[in-house]
């Protein structure tokens, strides 16, 4: 995405200006061409993604004026493509903050106290089609941590093929289909239909789910759900 011949349009959330300056200075270390439209509350948000075209990405503040963020996720998930990833940024290090917004169709969420060498790996990620969630937040949820679902998910995976399983777990280290494909040495459109598969048995609606899934189930890397290409 972040390439020469196509700029990137990012729309950034969020009602603290001197974050958003800050944020900027971080987004220009990216490759290629990138194109900002701010907003400083939820109106601003729903008004600029009505009004312009071509967002590649959103990355939203959870506590902006203007109404609930739960609500203003969804209006703003509603509004946008599917195609259009939203990632939270928040000082939130709540766990159920994380899993409401993946349930609103967040693609990612990162704590604003990340590293701006995490923050650009996670949008570079989120951007070529994976995903990124804290590992510190998701590790604080395994199968037998009480979070409700956990066990669902345990009953569901058990009907998943083995390869399908190994599928599940590179999903929750947040690769993407093509990342997949390279690892197994399967066709891209083969990683389709098992995510398709994967999805369909653990009964969630996006990767991002998934991604929580694979977490409850163990099925995360070591080195947290983002492996940035090690």
């Amino acid at each position: 995405m972040f390439t020469g011949d196509k700029v990137t349009k990012i729309l950034i959330a969020d009602d603290h200006e001197l974050f958003r300056d800050g944020l900027r200075h971080v987004l220009e270390q990216l490759d290629g061409g990138i194109t900002i439209v701010e907003a400083s509350d939820y109106g601003q948000a729903l008004a600029v993604a009505e009004r312009e075209s071509e967002i590649d990405i959103v990355l939203l503040d959870l506590s902006m004026p203007g109404m609930p963020w739960n609500e203003g996720l969804k209006l703003l998930r509603e509004m946008l493509p599917s195609t259009v990833p939203i990632i939270i940024l928040s000082a939130s290090d709540d766990r159920r903050h994380v899993l409401q917004a993946v349930n609103l169709g967040a693609a990612g969420f990162i704590p604003k106290t990340s590293s701006s060498r995490v923050m650009l790996s996670a949008l570079k990620l989120v951007l070529s089609g994976g995903v990124y969630l804290p590992p510190a937040l998701l590790d604080q949820g395994g199968p037998h941590s009480g979070e409700s679902g956990g066990s669902a998910s345990e009953n569901a995976a058990s009907f998943l093929t083995p390869r399908q399983r190994e599928v599940l777990m590179l999903l929750g280290q947040g690769k993407s289909n093509k990342e997949i494909a390279r690892v197994l040495q399967l066709a891209e459109g083969t990683v389709k239909l098992h995510v398709t598969a994967i999805l369909k048995a653990l009964n969630v609606n996006n990767r991002t789910r998934a991604v929580v899934a694979a977490s409850q189930l163990g099925l995360t890397s070591p080195d947290g759900v983002a492996s940035y290409g090690r």
